[in-house]
């Protein structure tokens, strides 16, 4: 992947990312004590940022943290961080006008180590950004291989929590077997893949496992569902692995791929091989969106009660 774009922010300065410093009690640091957010930006307008934001609003309540910015701070906060980097970059990334932002918030630091909340720390706030990965319309063509893997992750995936490492070793057992996924099971049942969501094509029907303390809801995941509600609708259902397995279909979804097909699942082909019918309506469906401020919310509608 590329480097990350030079500028971030950290807790209310605007700095070179090269230079930016937190300090070694930082609970992020020391506990993963803290969560984090993904969206993409398309020509300077962060797709579905009312909704990436109203999920990182939900995860900071789940671990019982103050959120530390409104939506309305936070839009200001980022779409500042996206012209600082638009003016620097200029020259060095040709596809600049596209990329992602990764917010992190943790609990903050205190000096000391200890398990239970601190009383008095400020939370820690960071933003940085760097260019879209892009694929080719060839590799598009082609989709990507998966593996399924065995649940070993802690029991609130719900949250998009910094505590990712068991996701890590998922992805990299991924790599080491040739694929691009891990594609998550538990008990027979599928639930998502390392870093994505997973959908399955199956006699037309496109079905997706439904939410659970499992499954992180994925905001790409739910654009889709939306995008397909009036002429694909998209069913929540539990999925079976010899379901996963046998389908016509398989894709995933996430902020920084849209949505991709699937075509090797454990070394053998899903469907015909190559990607299907299906996921081409979706993926030109998606390509639509990005270009129509009519579809996104982009700037929340009211930030007063945020």
């Amino acid at each position: 992947m590329a480097e990350p774009l030079p500028i971030c922010y950290l807790n209310g300065a605007y700095l070179p990312l090269r230079e930016a410093r937190i300090s070694p009690l930082d609970r992020g640091f020391l506990f993963a004590d803290g969560v984090y957010e993904v969206l993409p930006v398309h020509a300077g307008h962060m797709f579905r940022f009312r909704e990436h934001f109203d999920r990182l609003a939900r995860n900071l309540a789940a671990i019982r943290l103050a959120a530390p910015h409104t939506h309305g701070q936070w839009l200001t906060i980022l779409d500042e961080l996206v012209r600082r980097n638009r003016d620097r970059a200029i020259g060095h990334h040709s596809d600049v006008e596209d990329m992602y932002l990764y917010v992190q918030v943790t609990r903050g630091a205190e000096y000391s180590r200890n398990h239970s909340f601190p009383a008095h720390a400020t939370p820690s706030v960071f933003a940085m950004a760097a260019p879209l990965p892009t694929l080719s319309e060839e590799e598009r063509l082609r989709g990507c291989a998966a593996i399924t893997i065995e649940d070993f992750r802690w029991g609130r995936c719900d949250i998009k929590s910094t505590a990712l490492l068991a996701n890590v070793l998922m992805k990299q057992q991924a790599v080491d077997a040739g694929a691009q996924e891990a594609i998550i099971v538990r008990e027979g049942e599928v639930l998502e893949g390392a870093s994505s969501n997973v959908f399955v094509v199956s006699g037309g029907c496109i079905s997706t496992p439904p939410d659970s303390p499992h499954i992180l809801p994925g905001v790409t995941r739910d654009t889709a569902r939306l995008l397909t509600r009036q002429s694909l609708p998209v069913q929540a259902r539990r999925i079976g692995v010899a379901e996963l397995r046998s389908a016509d279909e398989v894709w995933i979804s996430a902020s920084t791929r849209d949505v991709l097909a699937v075509t090797m699942i454990d070394g053998q082909p899903v469907g015909s091989g190559v990607p299907g019918p299906l996921w081409k309506r979706m993926y030109e469906a998606f390509r639509d969106a990005r270009s129509n401020p009519l579809f996104d919310t982009g700037s929340p509608p009211d930030t007063r009660h945020v």
